[in-house]
């Protein structure tokens, strides 16, 4: 600068020091402001940052599995893929609304038809332009496998608005659902799971908060492949994941449940019918089946009504049943003895202006055979003498006109008596054999199942336990005594004149199992009409309560069903489904038949059938040899009349055949093969009666 001008010098080295000095300033602000964001407002840029980056993922736990008292599945969830979108990462690197919009066009059918779609709901699904929106939840593999393809450019071949035509921001996600492995087994005891992941019946409703786990919402991402990468909170899914439940039900036992009351209701064309099989010694339900069922996989298809457990929310007039429980409140009154007799007025009795009935007119009958028989006055006679607040106070010990407590949803308790009053002598004598009263069927099980395990009424259990996912015992049900019904001594005695009502003489010789005593009680009870508040000529219940073995109950089998359309009575009816469910559940259990079936003494008095005393209660040591069989005469009928043929073995239609042709009218009973013909093969009957066929499937 010494050659230059001093003027124009002095004017560089201003310039100079003006431009030092712009950029001194320029720098100190420039550090002032990279202070002042890193230091000073720091956290906040930090928290901004992150907020950007993640996001928050909700995650929806594995909801636990049903198992059966063996171990085995009834109710899992399996992950099946799930086809979402980003579309924002979709339209990455496409400028402009137009060009936008031209792609989602050229997107929307392709992806509609990979997963079978309609493009107009998919292309308005899309026009949201939103980070994650769900496309078609729970595929099938193929269309997973599509939209794998539809993302991948060395597939997508041909003009596209990207190069390759692949399309992205397309996810394919796994997604619980419910799936149930016996389809029908016992659907209106599962219940069922809803797509958006919360129990709508049965168990999955009263157990949902147990079985769904804990939902977390955590801060990750997502890579490319769709998976979260957490960068706090849990990453094991059994940290939050849902627990299991093992029920009291066995699956077989259940199998063979459903079976026969499904043959039940379409033999006899029922409305409904329901069963509890009970262990009596834990109070563990093997079984507890309605019909008609329902495929909780397919609940969607199904009837509303079909869902219903008829077993623990349908209540019904007991009929009948009812006598066990009223002879064994007098028993332990002391109002009444084993030996004592009682005038049954031949069939009818006047109490006021309404006459009560018997089906069959009884002179002098004694407990057993009262409840043999199914005397109507007999059981009011002794109900009584009970007395109204006793008689009252004895069913509730037995737990009628309360809920057993089992964790179903919608459960009854059943009606006792009218709210706030008494009853009337009248309605205690209803009530002594089983009518203006209302009951379920689990509760009848678990009744009838005091009586057989010595007076104690146990705690029904559904749940045996709840885990967790590594297998600790979350909750635990163990057998628990409720209350003390009826001392061991009348439940003793009580279980020994119930095995009268199955041998010859008695209204359920039905349910008479070869190498078993059978210990149970008929009922058929009419229905009150809605419309008249009468009860109905031609609607009743038929059912069957009984244990097996009558010596030492393993089994204890409530069978119900709801307005037969063919046949009324129970014993004809429930028997046969007691007989074969209680037939099939004992072998399941290995329970072996006694060499000899027991057999009760009798005693004659005035030419009656005299009562079982408690002397008389004990089996022959010796099998008595069978009395050899006695052909029928086979000589002519007499006059207006033919011998019922023999068709013994015989298929349903082989036999209606053959009886047809003798010029009678088959009334069948049953699927299967002909095991019983009444009146008997050889046996004279007037051309054009009836001859009642019952059937059963092969063994």
């Amino acid at each position: 600068m010494k050659n230059l001008d001093p003027t124009r010098a002095k004017w560089i080295r201003f310039r100079m020091g003006l431009l030092c000095g712009v950029m001194a300033v320029g720098l100190g602000g420039f550090v002032s402001s990279a202070f002042r964001v890193q230091v000073e407002d720091g956290p906040s840029w930090k928290e901004t940052a992150e907020n950007q980056r993640q996001r928050r993922l909700h995650v929806e736990p594995k909801r636990g599995t049903i198992y059966d008292r063996n171990g085995a599945a009834l109710a899992a969830s399996v992950e099946v893929p799930s086809i979402s979108a980003d579309v924002v990462e979709m339209l990455r690197g496409i400028e402009g609304e137009k060009l936008q919009q031209a792609a989602l066009a050229e997107y929307a059918p392709r992806v509609a038809a990979a997963l079978g779609l309609d493009p107009a709901d998919v292309h308005q699904k899309l026009a949201a332009k939103r980070r994650f929106v769900w496309l078609k939840r729970r595929v099938t593999a193929e269309e997973a496998q599509a939209i794998r393809d539809l993302g991948d450019p060395k597939k997508q071949a041909g003009p596209a608005l990207r190069a390759g035509g692949a399309v992205r921001g397309l996810s394919v996600e796994g997604e619980g659902r419910r799936y149930y492995p016996g389809r029908e087994l016992a659907g209106p005891l599962l219940g069922f799971v809803a797509p958006d992941g919360f129990g709508k019946d049965g168990l999955e409703l009263s157990l949902d908060e147990e079985l769904r786990g804990r939902a977390e919402e955590v801060r990750g991402l997502r890579d490319r492949s769709g998976r979260l990468i957490f960068s706090e909170g849990a990453t094991d899914e059994g940290a939050f994941a849902g627990h299991d439940v093992q029920l009291a039900i066995d699956e077989g036992i259940q199998h063979v449940a459903e079976r026969e009351l499904a043959v039940a209701q379409r033999t006899y064309e029922t409305k409904g019918a329901s069963i509890v099989v009970l262990d009596p010694g834990t109070g563990d339900i093997l079984a507890i089946a309605s019909v008609p069922g329902y495929n909780p996989n397919d609940y969607g298809e199904s009837e509303v009504d079909s869902r219903r457990d008829r077993a623990v929310t349908d209540r019904f007039e007991p009929g009948s049943v009812m006598k066990v429980f009223t002879v064994a409140a007098a028993l332990a009154g002391g109002t009444l003895k084993p030996t004592e007799t009682i005038f049954c007025e031949h069939g009818n009795y006047q109490m006021g202006p309404v006459v009560i009935h018997d089906t069959h007119e009884n002179d002098w009958l004694s407990p057993t055979q009262i409840l043999a028989k199914s005397s109507n006055i007999g059981a009011l006679k002794i109900g009584l003498g009970v007395g109204e607040p006793a008689l009252y106070a004895a069913l509730r010990r037995f737990g009628f006109g309360e809920p057993t407590g089992l964790p179903l949803p919608g459960e009854a308790s059943g009606v006792l008596r009218p709210k706030g009053r008494p009853w009337f002598e009248i309605e205690t004598a209803n009530a002594s054999f089983g009518q203006g009263i209302s009951v379920t069927t689990v509760q009848l099980a678990v009744a009838m199942g005091a009586i057989a395990n010595g007076g104690k009424l146990m705690e029904p259990i559904l749940v045996r336990k709840i885990t967790d996912t590594r297998g600790a015992v979350v909750k635990e049900w163990t057998p628990h005594v409720r209350r003390e019904t009826v001392p061991a001594g009348v439940a003793k005695t009580v279980a020994e004149m119930l095995t009268a009502v199955v041998e010859e003489g008695g209204t359920g010789v039905e349910a008479a199992m070869p190498g078993f005593r059978v210990a149970g009680k008929t009922a058929t009870a009419q229905k009150v009409d809605p419309a008249t508040g009468r009860y109905s000529e031609d609607k009743y219940t038929a059912s069957f309560v009984g244990f097996v073995p009558a010596s030492n109950p393993r089994l204890v089998v409530a069978v119900v069903l709801d307005e037969p359309m063919i046949g009324r009575y129970g014993g004809d009816l429930a028997g046969p489904v007691f007989r074969r469910v209680a037939e099939a559940s004992l072998r399941y259990l290995g329970v072996p038949p006694a060499h000899t079936a027991p057999k009760i003494k009798t005693v004659t008095r005035s030419g009656d059938p005299a009562d079982v005393t408690l002397a008389a209660l004990k089996a022959d040591p010796k099998p008595e040899a069978p009395p050899p069989p006695v052909k029928p005469d086979m000589g002519p009928p007499p006059p207006n009349t033919v011998r019922v043929p023999d068709a013994a073995g015989m298929g349903a239609r082989a036999a209606v055949r053959a009886v047809g042709a003798a010029g009678l009218v088959p009334l069948l009973e049953g699927t299967g093969r002909l095991v019983k013909q009444v009146p008997a093969a050889g046996s004279p009957a007037a051309k054009g009666s009836t001859v009642r066929l019952v059937f059963e499937p092969a063994s």
